[in-house]
């Protein structure tokens, strides 16, 4: 899990997010809400071919102290939302904050789901016009960085334009503490931040790739309920590694699982990277391709 680390803070760019899990060990034996924080390395979307990775790391609760600890090797772009707790870590220039369209459009959405999804509403206006955001980025998924730029530059950067003309126009219209008003300022305040990707061919327009890493999470969490303490969380965030690796790699985990455990004990300290999903993912593709052909 430490070699899945350091693979992942060697990327030029890296999406972040976490979400709270139950720990037991607090005042009077209950229990309390802890953090698990995750953060991924995968490029795939503009051209990139090295493997992708999931790194998770547990804290006791949702301080900026943590992930400024996770992060303290790496150099380069963090594509995250707009939680305070980043803000540190951004300062000196080291790490370049890079903003999440799909949490900016949730927070119209949930208006709209409010207004039973009626057309021709002012959210149902941004909704659509972030969706012409979205429609250029289908298009540009998984060519190089230089084509994704300059495809952006061409097409979305008028989107953008008109998109912060209207917002920058309606806030002027509506209540200042509406709903509507409170997801228009959200967007406008984190503009640079959001608009980032369009300058920058590796960064994505959204953070979709650290939200699903977190999906298996939400679901295990229902199951187990809690860990049994600050040590439990340690384990999870290896075990959520480990195996979230190994789903990314296109390998079934508890094959891939099975496989380190078989191996690790007698396996070399210093050849630790042989065993990393990617690896192993390649080296079961080579033995399939040297299986005789069945009659």
């Amino acid at each position: 899990a430490d070699a899945i680390g350091r693979y992942v803070l060697q990327a030029q760019k890296i999406h972040g997010d976490d979400t709270p899990i139950r720990a037991l060990g607090g005042k009077g034996g209950q229990a309390r809400t802890a953090r698990l924080w995750v953060y991924v390395r995968d490029d795939r979307a503009c051209g990139d071919q090295a493997p992708p990775a999931v790194w998770f790391q547990y804290s006791p609760d949702r301080k900026g102290e943590h992930p400024a600890r996770h992060l303290r090797n790496f150099t380069g772009v963090l594509q995250a939302d707009a939680y305070a707790g980043y803000n540190a870590i951004y300062e000196g220039g080291r790490i370049i904050e890079a903003g999440c369209w799909s949490h900016a459009r949730r927070k119209l959405w949930d208006i709209h789901v409010r207004q039973k999804r009626q057309s021709g509403t002012l959210a149902h206006q941004a909704l659509v016009r972030i969706g012409e955001l979205f429609r250029v980025e289908a298009t540009v998924n998984g060519r190089s960085a230089l084509r994704r730029r300059r495809m952006r530059q061409a097409r979305t950067v008028p989107v953008l334009k008109e998109l912060k003309n209207w917002m920058t126009d309606t806030l002027a219209q509506v209540s200042a503490k509406s709903p509507m008003a409170l997801a228009i300022g959200y967007t406008l305040g984190n503009w640079t931040a959001l608009t980032r990707f369009v300058g920058d061919g590796r960064i994505d327009a959204h953070n979709n790739a650290a939200e699903r890493a977190l999906r298996g999470v939400a679901i295990g969490r229902k199951n187990y309920l809690h860990v049994g303490s600050d040590a439990g969380g340690h384990t999870a965030a290896v075990m959520y590694t480990l195996l979230g690796t190994a789903k990314l790699n296109g390998i079934n985990p508890q094959r891939y699982l099975r496989h380190v455990l078989e191996h690790l004990p007698e396996h070399p300290s210093n050849r630790i990277d042989e065993l990393l999903p990617w690896a192993v993912a390649a080296k079961w593709a080579d033995e399939a391709k040297e299986l005789p052909l069945a009659a």
